[in-house]
């Protein structure tokens, strides 16, 4: 394959200005630059992307981490950033960390020396956001926030409206004996979707009763068995997100619950499968297309040199759907 010095030689010209050329950092005489892309078209060179990150201090890389890409919340994410950062000149490297906290600092560490221009990051550990600090790439953080990290901004939807909007739903239904699946209080989401549900159920002077549950389908079947025998009289329910509502569904329908005329479920995203499963599931709707988006847009801006938003909190909003049915 061709190099950078048989282009000079075949375009008449020195090293450096075929350099000036395919990077843009001089001004160059337009019959030079001519004879320098027609060489580069005769020879079919292929400049060293890398080097060339490393010159300009850019690799034209956007870096997504995923806590687990069987998830398909993180999925489509990642598709509306890969989406947005295409339309931009951009690319992006999906790295799964397998919620393994070594595995993330490593993911961190190569989008550093491949000179990355900014991380999106849903995860939740604090080594983590050390790590961020330290590399000093912008990280936008998403669907949660990392507490004393160096995060650039965090986007999360408003997880506590969305939590009271379940359990408000819920009653509106005519369900008194709700039980919350509830996610991880360590992380921001949980918590904030926790704190709405209690909030409400002190409102309406209501019992609550949860389950601690991960946003994995595998540990909504688990949750769901312990709910059947801890609550059987149980006729609401809140999963954590859409995947462990499936789950919950599976679980209780074997055992002979009718959905929703014995126990109505409603989850929360909105993920593909919420609507092409059967039946489609009552839902809290998480913008994640615009999540992810506006992600990559912060990165951006702050390469740029722009200002941006640092704190971003989007409005959820409630579908009505078949595992749930309004009180007559």
């Amino acid at each position: 394959m061709a190099g950078i010095r048989e282009v000079a030689k075949l375009a008449g010209v020195s090293a450096s200005t075929v350099s000036r050329v395919m990077n843009g950092t001089a001004n160059v005489d337009e019959d030079k630059k001519q004879r320098v892309l027609a060489a580069i078209d005769e020879t079919g060179f292929k400049p060293n992307e890398l080097a060339r990150a490393l010159f300009r201090q850019s690799s034209k890389i956007i870096g997504v981490i995923v806590p687990n890409i069987e998830n398909p919340f993180y999925n489509e994410l990642a598709k509306a950033v890969e989406e947005e950062a295409y339309r931009n000149g951009y690319r992006m490297l999906l790295c799964n960390s397998n919620n393994n906290t070594e595995k993330e600092l490593m993911n961190i560490q190569i989008l550093n020396q491949m000179k990355a221009d900014g991380i999106i990051i849903l995860t939740y550990s604090d080594k983590t956001g050390q790590e961020i600090a330290r590399c000093r790439l912008p990280a936008v953080v998403v669907d949660r926030q990392l507490t004393g990290s160096g995060q650039s901004a965090y986007i999360e939807a408003d997880h506590y409206k969305g939590g009271r909007m379940a359990m408000e739903y819920l009653l509106s239904c005519g369900c008194r004996n709700v039980v919350f699946l509830r996610g991880p209080l360590g992380v921001s989401s949980g918590m904030r979707r926790y704190q709405g549900y209690r909030e409400a159920c002190e409102e309406h002077g209501i019992q609550e009763q949860c389950i601690d549950c991960l946003y994995e389908y595998e540990d909504g079947l688990r949750a769901a068995k312990e709910l059947a025998v801890r609550f059987p009289a149980a006729d609401g329910i809140i999963a954590s997100n859409d995947m462990v509502a499936i789950a919950s569904y599976k679980v209780l329908t074997n055992a002979g619950y009718r959905v929703p005329e014995d126990i109505q479920i409603i989850g929360f995203d909105n993920i593909r499968f919420s609507w092409l499963f059967t039946p489609e599931f009552t839902t809290i709707i998480q913008p994640i297309t615009q999540m992810g988006m506006l992600a990559v847009q912060i990165i951006i801006r702050h390469r740029q040199g722009l200002q941006y938003q640092k704190e971003n909190i989007l409005d959820v909003s409630l579908v009505e759907r078949q595992t749930t049915r309004r009180k007559e």
